[in-house]
């Protein structure tokens, strides 16, 4: 469930907001963007958010799966005293086994002792006068015959006795064996309960956090720009304004910036491609920000805190392709969210991005190149009429189909997926509460 989630997530930010990674396709001309509240899916695609559960589903998965996790802890621990109980005095099979040791016992000894009587007999033969009569050598050779016989009644007694004690205690521990493996399953069961219930309360805790309690608007305006080619191996550095324009102070104004390397021609992308191998690394630095920082799962954005009425905050944006990464396209964007202590808040619509050529190591850039923003292509998908944008402004229109423009024809959904993988966790905020202002 979560991974569809996340990646139903991902192709809405791919469908509903701007995102630039189709932008990159060479074939691609300008195109004037359509508003982001009248974009949709193409009538060919599934609408990523029918995937999407409700908050009544959600509460009531998590409920589901709570009782689910109470029923398991119950049966384990029911599990756990049925083995226990095998081992009280009381319990038939645990009594059966020592009724039948004593009884085993018992046999044993009483075997002992007619074999003691027979040793006896035997050496009273022996040791009968050498003028013993007939009836007294007589008596003895009976005495000897009823003791053997009584050894012979002993033994088959204790045999007896030791097959019903074998018997008792293999019952005893098949029925051990077969309560500890009910025991291991409550187990099994109890863990996967406890992780289906986790993810229940992470989907919900998820839905409550990005919602729809933040609407797209207009209040953070962002500027980029940079230089046209990055060489493998080589710092490039960036830069990224972000400006308020709203008419009040933004309590606390956060901005985001990834990059990836782009798929080459033909490469072959879907939801399992690895799009961690296509991320290129980010710094950042500011006036009051002087070292560079990184940016990490947990720390995933620039922390631009208050900004007043028509402010600017400045960025520097450093990434560094890898040294053995072969010449081809990137790409860089930054968006922008806030929040204000009055418990309003907002994700910008203004999402920019910059296309840019990568060059293999040794290679180097033409002179004075600097970055524009990328034009916002509009793309049919096949059989469809509708057009969804994607990227930033332009005018001029492409008619046809991915395939007609040369681009990767499975290029939307793994893309997508790139940025669930790519952009962190910022990005699916951004990405849902996109969703959630554009149906506003």
């Amino acid at each position: 469930m979560k991974i569809r989630r996340i990646l139903a997530t991902a192709v809405a930010a791919a469908v509903t907001t701007p995102v630039v990674f189709l932008s990159a396709a060479p074939a691609f001309a300008d195109t004037k963007p359509s508003p982001s509240s009248t974009q949709k899916p193409a009538t060919t695609q599934d609408d990523p958010d029918e995937d999407m559960p409700s908050l009544e589903e959600l509460r009531a998965a998590v409920a589901l799966a709570q009782k689910e996790y109470d029923e398991a802890v119950l049966d384990l621990a029911k599990a756990e005293d049925d083995l226990k109980a095998l081992d009280k005095a009381d319990n038939p099979l645990k009594a059966a086994v020592t009724d039948a040791q004593k009884a085993a016992d018992e046999a044993a000894a009483k075997k002992t002792a007619a074999d003691e009587a027979v040793a006896k007999a035997e050496k009273a033969v022996t040791e009968l006068p050498a003028d013993a009569t007939d009836e007294q050598k007589k008596a003895a050779a009976d005495a000897v015959t009823a003791a053997k016989t009584a050894a012979d009644e002993a033994a088959a007694v204790k045999t007896a006795a030791d097959e019903k004690l074998k018997k008792a205690t293999a019952d005893l521990a098949a029925a051990k064996a077969a309560a500890d493996r009910v025991v291991k399953l409550a187990e099994k069961v109890k863990k996967t309960a406890a992780e289906k219930l986790d993810a229940a309360k992470e989907e919900l805790a998820f839905f409550e956090e990005i919602g729809e309690e933040c609407e797209v608007d207009s209040a953070v305006k962002i500027a980029l720009s940079g230089p046209k080619s990055v060489t493998a191996g080589e710092p490039a550095v960036f830069s990224l304004r972000v400006t308020n324009t709203s008419d009040q102070t933004l309590d606390s104004v956060h901005a985001f910036a990834n990059a990836l390397r782009l798929p080459a021609p033909g490469e072959e992308i879907d939801e399992e491609t690895d799009f961690a191998k296509h991320v290129i690394p980010i710094e950042w630095s500011s006036d009051d920000v002087l070292e560079w920082t990184e940016f990490t799962e947990k720390f995933d954005s620039i922390e631009v805190g208050k900004l007043a009425k028509g402010a600017s905050y400045d960025v520097k944006l450093r990434l560094t392709v890898d040294a053995e990464a072969a010449a081809g396209k990137g790409v860089i964007f930054g968006y922008s969210e806030y929040e204000n202590n009055d418990g309003s808040c907002g994700v910008g619509e203004d999402y920019k991005d910059l296309n840019f050529d990568i060059l293999a190591k040794g290679d180097k850039p033409k002179p004075t190149e600097t970055a524009t923003p990328t034009p916002a292509p509009t793309v049919t998908t096949g059989g469809n009429t509708q057009t969804t944008q994607q990227g930033g402004s332009s005018n001029t229109p492409v008619n046809g189909t991915l395939a007609a423009t040369g681009a990767n024809d499975t290029l939307p959904l793994g893309l997508a997926a790139a940025g669930a993988v790519a952009l962190g966790a910022g990005a699916l905020v951004v990405a849902r509460r996109r969703k959630a202002g554009a149906q506003a």
